[in-house]
């Protein structure tokens, strides 16, 4: 029988610094425990007893000198030690927004990514098979009616129309994004009518310009 060796944990490996750095930051710990553990009762000060890549484990004490312990689950996980303090920010944040101690930081530029042409494309791909004059002998729908005859005029026309309910969905998502972050009428219209061309390239951009946007208005009061 051959051993298998497991893979030590980066996080949990450094986590009696991290517990360390931590300790000089128990409102962190305390948004914590209130937002993602679901601590109802008043929380007078609350300690790091454990983390690694998946979770980490708070120490609390409740008004009254009651305690009790959250376990906080980090998804997703950790991919290794130097995504901790982004993320650690980043969940600061969200906290804090969610128990109502700061505001979400405001978006207010438009940015279209590269990865959005290939989704643009594939959808005018769509359009164009799908709309093409069926047995065409135009070589400007050779490729739709290639498409046309592999798939069947209405398995390409239902592709097209779930590509365009799924869409839709996204664009709702997007809109609550930008409501959530004030982006104003002008750049929240661009990204809720790209995310109807483009779809997720469009409100995965617009969730990184909010990670980062969170994380710098955090480290400004660090």
């Amino acid at each position: 029988m051959s051993k298998q060796s497991s893979t030590p944990d980066p996080v949990a490996e450094k986590s009696g610094f991290l517990r360390m750095y931590m300790s000089n930051h128990p409102d962190t710990l305390v948004a914590y425990a209130k937002w993602y553990g679901k601590v109802p009762e008043a929380i007078t000060s609350a300690e790091m007893s454990a983390i690694d890549t998946k979770s980490m484990t708070l120490a609390c004490v409740l008004k009254g000198g009651a305690k009790k312990e959250v376990y906080i689950p980090i998804e997703p996980p950790l991919k290794g030690y130097e995504d901790v303090k982004p993320r650690l920010l980043e969940m600061k944040a969200l906290a804090q927004e969610g128990l109502g101690m700061i505001k979400a930081p405001p978006i207010t530029t438009f940015y279209f990514p590269n990865g959005a042409i290939v989704t643009t494309f594939t959808v005018l791909l769509q359009i164009y098979c799908s709309f093409a004059p069926q047995n065409s002998g135009s070589p400007q729908y050779y490729v739709a009616n290639f498409f046309q005859g592999l798939l069947g005029i209405r398995t390409v026309r239902s592709i097209l129309y779930a590509s365009v309910g799924i869409h839709v969905l996204e664009c709702w998502y997007t809109y609550h994004l930008c409501r959530r972050h004030r982006t104003g009428f002008g750049v929240g219209a661009l990204y809720v009518a790209a995310t109807f061309v483009c779809g997720f390239p469009i409100w995965r951009n617009l969730r990184k310009k909010i990670q980062a946007a969170r994380i710098e208005s955090v480290m400004k009061v660090e």
